[in-house]
C-alpha cells in the first residue's frame, strides 16, 4: 500500500467539492483531524446576509460574457464541460471550476453587489489557460458590481462589472432544491475497487463498495465504521478511480415519491476529504 500523502487543502478550500481530478503521487491523500473538523463544521453557519433573491437556491453557471463592446470574452470559457460556477451560501460567495477555489464574504445593497478581494487556495494547474482564468475571474468579481436577476426556466443572472463586462450566468437547482429541503451529512468511505453484485437491470453489474465512517465535532473518528456493502446507486458529483481510496463527504436526500424499484435516497458529493492510492488494492 503506497504512504499517504498529506492533501494541499487550506482551511479556506474545505467548503469546496473536489472529486473530478485524478490523484497522483504529488496530489492530495490524507486530511489531518482539523481539516476534518472544518470539513464537517463548514455547513453550519447561519443565513442571516443580505442577499440576491432567490440566488442560493441554485448553482450559477457561466453561459456568456461580452465586454463593453459587445465582443466575447473567450478567455473565461476554459472547459466546456465545466463553466465557471458561482454558489451563493449563508452571506458567501464560492467560486468553482477555475484552477483554485475562491471565496469571500459579499454584501447587497439594492442592484449593487459589493465583493471584496476573495481568498483562494494556492494549487498549480499544468494547463496555462485554466491557471490563467483564476485571474480573468477575480479581476472582474472584485469591487462593486450592478446585478439583475431574470425568472424563467432556467433563471439568468446577470453582473456587470464597472467597466462594462456583462456576465451571464444561467441557474441550475442546487440538491436541496431539486429534493425539496436540507440533505443529512453523513461520511463515506470507498474502496478503491469495485466488486460484483446483483442487479435486476445490469447484467455483470460493478458495485463500489462503501461503508459510513463517524467523526465527532474535533474532526476525530467517534467510532468503528459500519460494515462493507454493495452501493447499488451513484454518487452525484463522484468519479470513481480505481485503485483509489476515498473517503467522502456527501448529502443524502430523501426522495418522496421515488419510480418503482427504485431507491428512495440520493447521495450528492460535498467534498473529498480523504484520498489514498491503494496498491495493490487493500481493506483496513
Amino acid at each position: 500500500m503506497n504512504r499517504y500523502l498529506l492533501l494541499a487543502l487550506l482551511p479556506i478550500a474545505l467548503t469546496a467539492c473536489a472529486s473530478s481530478s485524478s490523484p497522483k503521487a504529488s496530489d492530495a491523500s490524507v486530511v489531518s483531524p482539523p481539516a476534518a473538523s472544518a470539513a464537517i463544521s463548514s455547513s453550519r453557519t447561519s443565513d442571516t446576509h443580505v442577499k440576491i433573491p432567490g440566488s442560493d437556491a441554485y448553482h450559477w453557471q457561466l453561459s456568456d460574457a461580452r465586454n463593453a463592446q459587445g465582443r466575447r470574452i473567450d478567455t473565461l470559457f476554459v472547459r466546456d464541460d465545466k463553466p465557471v460556477q458561482l454558489d451563493f451560501r449563508g452571506g458567501r460567495i464560492n467560486v468553482s471550476n477555475t484552477c483554485n477555489n475562491m471565496m469571500g464574504g459579499y454584501s447587497v445593497e439594492g442592484d449593487r453587489m459589493t465583493i471584496p478581494r476573495m481568498a483562494s487556495t494556492m494549487r498549480a494547474c499544468p494547463d496555462p489557460r485554466l491557471m490563467a482564468l483564476d485571474g480573468e475571474v477575480s479581476s472582474r468579481l472584485d469591487g462593486v458590481l450592478t446585478f439583475a436577476m431574470h425568472a424563467g426556466d432556467p433563471p439568468m443572472l446577470i453582473l456587470t462589472t464597472i467597466t462594462g463586462d456583462k456576465l451571464t450566468f444561467t441557474g441550475e437547482p442546487t440538491a436541496e432544491t431539486r429534493y425539496g429541503g436540507a440533505g443529512e451529512t453523513v461520511f463515506l468511505e470507498i474502496a478503491a475497487e469495485t466488486k460484483p453484485c446483483p442487479h435486476p437491470l445490469i447484467p455483470d453489474a460493478q458495485c463500489l463498495q462503501v461503508r459510513e465512517v463517524y467523526y465527532d465535532d474535533n474532526g476525530l473518528k467517534s467510532r468503528a465504521p459500519g460494515e462493507w456493502r454493495n452501493f447499488f446507486q451513484q454518487i452525484e458529483g463522484y468519479t470513481h478511480q480505481p485503485g483509489i481510496r476515498n473517503v467522502v463527504r456527501a448529502k443524502r436526500y430523501r426522495i418522496a415519491n421515488p419510480p418503482a424499484d427504485a431507491s428512495s435516497t440520493a447521495y450528492v458529493l460535498d467534498m473529498v476529504i480523504e484520498s489514498e492510492i491503494v496498491n495493490p488494492p487493500q481493506r483496513r
